[in-house]
Formats: C-alpha cells, structure tokens, sequence
C-alpha cells in the first residue's frame, strides 16, 4: 500500500490521463482511493509517507538537456581556464581570463509617485505604477582571477558594442601588454562562432575567445556579478531618466570592484563529468512488486 502510493506520486499525472501538472496530496489521496490501493487515507498520512523518502512531487525543478555534441571538451576547457590551465599546460603570469557578456534590455522605470523608505515595521514601499523611459544595453567583463570589472553602457547590443567593450579591456594595462588574453562567452549574436573569434583577433592579435557550450550561460562567471546588480541596483528600479539609471550601474561596477574578490569557484572537470553521467542515466523508478 504504501509503496503504491510512493509509485503513483512518481508518475506524472499525464501518463495516468490525470488533468494535472503535477501532484498535490489531496490529489495524491483521492487517486489512491480511485485505484483501490486504499479505502481512505488523509493528506497527512500522504505526506508523511511521501516524507520518508524525501519525495516531493508539487516541487518544481527546471532543467536543460545538454545538446551540444561538444558539451563536455567546451565546458571542460573553460573550466581549465578557470583553474589557470589552458591544453594541459598551466597559464603563465602574462595569461588572462576574462568573462564576458551583455545584460539585455534594462528597462527605465519612472515610477508615478516616490517610494518610501523602510520604517519600523513597515519595509520599503514602491509604486506599482510607472512611466516606461526605453531600454538599454550593460556589457560588462570579470576578471575570475583578479577580480576587476570593465563595464559599458551601449543603446543596443550587436557586434560593435562587443567589440568596444573588448578594446576598453585591451587598452588597460596589464592586458595591452598581455600574452594571452582569454575571453569566455556564451554563443549571444554579438559574439557567436568562428567569425566572432577570428575578429577579435585581426583587432587584438593576443585576445583569444573562448565559447561555452550551447546552454551553459551558469558557466559564464559574469553571471554571478550580473545577479548581484539584479538584486543590488534594478530591483526595484526607479531612476528619472536613462542617463541616471547609466549612472548607476556604472557607479555600483566601480563599488563592487573595491570590495570584490575572485569568486570561490570549485566546479572542475570531474564534477562536469559526474554532472553528465547522471543526465544521461535513467532516471531511478519506484518498484511496486
């Protein structure tokens, strides 16, 4: 009985030809009685079973499949990079890892009326309403081993805003004068394939593009900075215009570079490899037998 009902709560509803998304206990309860795996049983009773075994199926997950044939040596050699290695040799003092990327359409909010600050008792209050003041564009690149930012405000992103904020690198010493110069980007318009690659190299014969993987972006150590300002400077927003939502972001890039360090990044190439094992493996099935 009780592993019959664990099994159920394994299946998706729509297997079952249940209307449902996925499994709450009262649903769990009233399918169970309609099997005939029990006369009654409470919601408790459900989640409590259901608890034993850590199984939690209204708890939603989100996931990609790996589907780029080269996931495994892409990743890998980023994450190389990322431990100062580069094709089995480790970098030298003159080699460089940058991540890079674009944080796309920054809308520019006016809110109708001013917000309230935080009280006793009472949090921050800010106006539902707004006035939309257009959008704009933040490139932004991290060095994951020295833990500096170069960042630019751009209308739009495409090739030439890339490229400008790839020469703002490049013209900053200790990168001009720089052996290698490695940037890791995702497969973004701005910087997507071979063309991209070859370039930035006629423009900077020591800068080297590195692409992730297709859906890898978590790899993209830029991200975590471009998560930090999400929750530090644009949420929530309210500036009067453009030029002062520009400067602020740009303002809050020069306050987190004093206070930054390179971030704790432990996920290797074994763990990549176990990461792919296990997607590839099926999934474990619950017996009833």
């Amino acid at each position: 009985m009780v592993v019959g009902v664990k099994a159920l709560a394994c299946e998706l509803p729509a297997t079952l030809g249940v209307p449902l998304a996925r499994w709450h206990c009262p649903d769990l309860a009233r399918r169970a009685v309609e099997q005939g795996l029990v006369a009654s049983i409470s919601d408790t009773t459900i989640w409590r079973w259901l608890s034993a075994d850590a199984i939690k199926p209204w708890r939603v997950r989100s996931w990609i499949f790996p589907r780029d044939p080269e996931f495994a040596q892409k990743a890998g050699r980023v994450l190389d990079l990322y431990h100062r290695r580069w094709e089995g040799r480790a970098l030298g003092r003159r080699d460089f890892v940058l991540s890079a990327d674009e944080k796309t359409q920054l809308q520019v909010l006016t809110r109708r009326h001013p917000s309230a600050p935080a009280a006793p008792g009472r949090p921050l209050r800010v106006e539902h309403e707004y006035r939309r003041g257009g959008t704009m564009a933040y490139l932004a690149a991290w060095d994951v081993h020295r833990a500096r930012l170069f960042g630019r405000i751009e209308p739009t992103v495409g090739n030439e805003p890339f490229d400008r904020l790839v020469d703002q690198v490049m013209d900053t010493q200790p990168y001009a004068s720089a052996r290698r110069v490695f940037f890791v980007v995702d497969n973004g318009t701005s910087h997507r394939g071979q063309r991209s690659i070859e370039r930035t190299r006629r423009r900077w014969p020591t800068a080297h593009l590195v692409h992730l993987p297709l859906h890898a972006s978590w790899l993209n150590q830029v991200e975590i900075f471009f998560s930090v300002l999400q929750r530090k400077v644009l949420t929530p927003t309210e500036v009067a215009d453009p030029t002062e939502l520009a400067a602020r972001i740009l303002a809050f890039q020069d306050h987190y570079e004093q206070i930054a360090h390179p971030f704790e990044w432990k996920f290797s190439r074994r763990d990549l490899d176990r990461m792919l094992a296990a997607a590839s493996s099926p999934a474990p099935s619950v017996s009833v037998a």
